[in-house]
């Protein structure tokens, strides 16, 4: 078979795959115009949205997860939190929920948060802040629709009291008392 042939076959085929299988289906709405099971604005509750899960409730929750329950903060994370103090990374960890948890629907929701290189990452991992899709199944926020200030506030407050959590860094330089450094040479 000529490769003439064999690359207009093929790209007839796989225009006839993207023609019957869409990336992304399109989400079913109800009569309101919300997500199926988004009770929040069902007929008959008024417009009211679901309260926030009680931090308590969803720490616990997350301590039961294997998943979420072992992240930790490196030594370098612990560092850099120490060196830049909890008001600036509290100021991007405000910033990154802005830009990358608040819009309605964010860049690269579900991939758009790093498993490391800054303390914030770690803990929007550990405490399910990470994604739209996490927000929506541990912390009662839905997806679909733009952070309300109270909801980001709800996030950063779940950040602050993880980070809080975790061990001071050790200092560096002296090894800790009654233990001997190997002598060089």
């Amino acid at each position: 078979m000529p490769a003439a042939f064999r690359r207009a076959r093929s790209a007839e085929a796989a225009a006839s795959v993207r023609k019957r299988t869409p990336a992304c289906p399109p989400p079913d709405r109800s009569r309101n115009g919300s997500p199926p099971g988004d009770v929040s604005l069902a007929p008959g509750n008024s417009g009211k949205r679901h309260p926030l899960k009680p931090l308590d409730s969803i720490f616990a929750g997350l301590a039961r997860s294997r998943f979420r329950s072992r992240f930790r903060l490196g030594p370098r994370e612990r560092a850099y939190l120490a060196a830049k103090g909890p008001e600036t990374i509290r100021a991007h960890a405000a910033d990154f929920i802005a830009a990358r948890l608040a819009p309605a629907e964010p860049a690269n929701d579900g991939r758009q948060t790093p498993m490391r290189g800054h303390p914030i990452f770690i803990a929007q991992h550990a405490t399910a802040t990470c994604c739209r899709a996490c927000l929506a199944k541990w912390h009662n926020i839905p997806a679909g629709r733009a952070l309300t200030p109270a909801e980001q506030q709800h996030v950063l407050a779940a950040l602050d009291r993880w980070l809080a959590a975790q061990p001071a860094p050790e200092p560096l330089g002296e090894p800790p008392a009654g233990t001997t450094r190997p002598a060089l040479g």
